[in-house]
């Protein structure tokens, strides 16, 4: 899991609330984030992979290259599977070598090896999960900004320099300064740690605090736009701009759902250390509370990876199509895989895309007033990565054609 705790443990002269949670029942503890971020892993693969079930339609008609919020989406989800790959190195070694993990605990041990697999892992899974943190941000800012300003400033090298940029920097930066003077003689005291805590959690609160604001006001924007495109507000724009509400929530559901619980505890821990005697009886609910909030979190922050990909695209199911044809055919979508297939309409209702060029809003009518494709497309003037483009699709022409041919054919072969 991500905790900072876990970097703190590798000081020999560690505080007696980390060694309390961390040498607390290791290895059940290990055998559980083992087991959860093999799980999330496995299934976070198995919802990337391309799917027969469900592309077949779609597959007849020509689709966009992949773009640059399904970037964002799939940078998220590499950065959550690579934070579950070291968690799962992390346990396997603690539950296969305990020796190791003595060592570690050795104040005057002369092994390296033990501390640098427990710093390298320990910042392995920060690094990740931090990156994974920042690039939620930009991927609220992004939609923001594009919707909102149609501003050519968000692009997907210029999110690259700064997430990593910030994510090593600051990780670097915390662990520094928790191993000064040295790793087996680390300086104590609550003031010391701090800002390696704070360098952890800093773009976690992050999101926490502003993606729900961006997201709110991208709703709100995508809603008076939709309004003033023809004066109304139809069951199609009603039921798009739902589609993007719950897309947002489930977004945020699923980090509040992951994250919380270290927060919890890390205000319980931080509560312990503060106290002169953390064994005190009058304190037992509190570690009671911390212990297992310590559980809940090696539990549910692998879990993120998989259920990452349950917001972002849904369940896409176990029909993996591994050919080269289908890999080539395969889109990367943003809301439209969440929203369930109807036989009258063989596009998604709603979707929301970043296209890889920029285009310009356009709304295509018949001369009888009936609306075969109606296309709302929000640009980023003079960026090549960030275009937010807006399908509400009824009855498509095109696609009406390709079905009429197919019910003739079927007709006079029948006959």
């Amino acid at each position: 899991m991500a905790s900072p705790r876990l970097e703190t443990f590798c000081c020999p002269n560690r505080d007696a609330a980390t060694d309390f949670v961390v040498t607390f029942q290791p290895v059940l503890f290990g055998t559980l984030t083992l087991a959860s971020a093999v799980l999330s892993l496995l299934f976070s693969i198995l919802q990337l992979l391309p799917k027969r079930k469900g592309y077949r339609r779609l597959g007849q008609y020509p689709l966009p290259r992949p773009a640059s919020s399904s970037r964002i989406l799939l940078i998220i989800s590499v950065c959550d599977m690579l934070g579950c790959a070291g968690i799962i190195f992390r346990s396997s070694v603690w539950l296969g070598l305990p020796n190791i993990i003595d060592s570690i605990s050795a104040a005057n041990s002369t092994a390296v090896w033990p501390e640098v697999y427990c710093v390298g892992s320990s910042m392995w899974i920060q690094l990740f999960f931090s990156a994974s943190f920042w690039w939620t941000f930009f991927y609220a800012v992004d939609v923001f900004l594009v919707v909102k300003t149609s501003a050519g400033i968000s692009t997907i090298i210029l999110y690259h320099m700064i997430t990593w940029g910030l994510a090593l920097l600051l990780c670097t930066e915390g662990v520094a300064m928790l191993y000064y003077p040295s790793i087996s003689d680390c300086e104590q005291g609550l003031q010391h740690a701090i800002p390696h805590y704070i360098t952890t959690y800093a773009p976690m609160l992050l999101v926490f605090v502003a993606n729900p604001i961006f997201f709110n006001r991208t709703t709100a924007a995508v809603t008076s736009l939709l309004k003033g495109r023809q004066g109304i507000y139809t069951e199609n724009e009603r039921r798009l701009a739902n589609e993007i509400k719950i897309r947002f929530f489930k977004i945020m559901l699923v980090f509040v759902i992951c994250w919380v619980p270290n927060i919890i505890n890390e205000s319980l821990l931080f509560y312990l250390e503060m106290q002169a005697d953390i064994n005190d009886s009058s304190f037992r609910d509190v570690r009671n509370t911390a212990l297992i909030t310590w559980f809940i979190m090696g539990i549910l922050n692998p879990m993120q990876a998989f259920l990452n990909t349950l917001a972002f695209h849904g369940w896409t199911g176990f029909d993996v199509d591994l050919s080269p044809r289908r890999s080539r055919e395969l889109a990367w979508e943003s809301v439209s895989t969440s929203v369930p297939n109807t036989s009258h309409n063989p596009l998604v209702g709603a979707t929301l895309l970043y296209q890889s060029h920029v285009q310009e809003a356009k709304k295509t009518s018949l001369g009888n007033g009936h609306h075969h494709s109606d296309t709302v497309s929000i640009l980023s003037e003079g960026s090549e990565s960030s275009t937010v483009e807006i399908h509400i699709s009824s009855e498509l022409r095109g696609y009406e054609d390709v079905d009429a041919d197919e019910e003739s054919l079927e007709n006079s072969v029948k006959h």
